[in-house]
């Protein structure tokens, strides 16, 4: 295993948010997690995980070949002891964004989807952003994250923007158009209410 993916998949994190309390993360166990993961990127409301088409099979394949990966890993979030978000982590220089901008050392890349909502909680998805940011921030190498969400998801870029991502550029990708963002530590640290300082 490289040296940035053991960074990316340490054993276990957590983070306690001041209004939702704690959350935590974990490496994706697709034996254990396969059909919680698979009913949620097929639900209408993640249409922009772009996966709503495959079989289970196939999504089972692709996150099996994501855990065997040297440049990306799958972590899945908890809160309150449940399964409550999937995290994208990889090196971007390995991946097709880095095909776009030239990635810097210390360029992280993140994907997120938050499970379904049996009821909504205010503020739960900015918590579970953080909460990433967090994780991700956690490595001392960690300089910059690179995010590339699909142009017209506007909810995900009004939550980048509120932990610090500054928006570039929009980009052609192969199944999208996307728009390159990026937050250094700095950035993510200034948009948290007290500064980062707790």
């Amino acid at each position: 295993m490289s040296e940035l993916l053991e960074r990316l998949r340490p054993a276990a994190f957590e983070r306690v948010d001041p209004m939702l309390g704690r959350f935590a993360m974990r490496p994706l166990d697709v034996a254990r997690d396969g059909a919680t993961i698979v009913d949620w990127v097929k639900r209408p409301y993640a249409l922009y995980w772009n996966m709503g088409a495959k079989s289970e099979a196939e999504i089972l394949d692709f996150y099996e070949g994501l855990m065997a990966s040297p440049h990306a890993t799958a972590m899945i979030g908890e809160h309150a002891g449940a399964p409550a978000f999937l995290s994208e982590l990889y090196d971007p220089a390995h991946d097709q964004v880095g095909e776009h901008y030239d990635p810097l050392p210390g360029d992280r890349g993140m994907h997120v989807l938050v499970a379904p909502a049996e009821r909504p909680i205010p503020g739960f998805t900015l918590a579970v952003v953080r909460t990433i940011m967090a994780f991700i921030f956690e490595d001392p190498d960690a300089r910059r994250v690179v995010v590339e969400p699909d142009i017209r998801n506007e909810k995900i870029h009004a939550l980048n923007l509120a932990v610090g991502f500054i928006y570039d550029r929009p980009l052609a990708f192969r199944e999208k158009t996307a728009h390159l963002a990026f937050c250094t530590r700095a950035q993510f640290l200034a948009s948290l209410p007290d500064g980062g300082r707790q």
